[in-house]
């Protein structure tokens, strides 16, 4: 496919969505983790992290959000953030933690991605958000890449449970500058 012609529309996730929520959750985490992890890890995690109670409940909370990534009105990839109490690990109630961004694997580097970053971008600086922050496998050196270009930069770790393996996460954060 044309990298040039792809037309990438980012919409925001409705009650409604939930079983493409469920499917582009599961199938994205599959393709990103499988490969470097048990079969029973990733079972026990898709199991508990994408049921359908766990995205009922996080979508209706409002200090969470999730935006698709639509090419042709099919559901390429996602974002999820959340400020307040909503966040993974408490840090400030003026950041905004980008908990998911993934793509399916055959529109990496189409700047889908991208996209659902500067959209995480956009919404931080709306809400004046001091800097935005996440965490990222240690093992999962694509998206410690992609973050660094960003600007990102390490600051702290924290333990990811993935089934019985306690997996580290590098903490990573950015300043947002204000609107002009």
């Amino acid at each position: 496919m044309d990298k040039q012609a792809l037309k990438i529309d980012i919409s925001k996730v409705k009650l409604t969505d939930i079983d493409l929520l469920q499917e582009i959750g599961r199938t994205t985490f599959i393709q990103t983790f499988s490969d470097t992890n048990s079969e029973d890890n990733m079972k026990a995690y898709l199991a508990a992290g994408f049921s359908r109670e766990k995205l009922f409940a996080e979508l209706c909370n409002a200090e969470s959000e999730f935006y698709f990534a639509a090419v042709e009105n099919n559901i390429v990839g996602y974002l999820k953030i959340n400020t307040g109490q909503a966040q993974t690990e408490q840090q400030n109630n003026q950041s905004l933690e980008i908990e998911r961004i993934y793509v399916l694997q055959e529109f990496h580097g189409q700047r889908v991605g991208q996209l659902l970053y500067e959209k995480a971008i956009a919404i931080a600086q709306m809400k004046k958000a001091l800097y935005v922050w996440l965490g990222v496998w240690e093992k999962n050196l694509r998206a410690i890449s992609f973050y660094e270009k960003n600007g990102f930069i390490a600051f702290d770790q924290h333990i990811f449970q993935l089934g019985d393996d306690r997996q580290t996460d590098i903490m990573m954060k950015k300043l947002i500058q204000p609107n002009a």
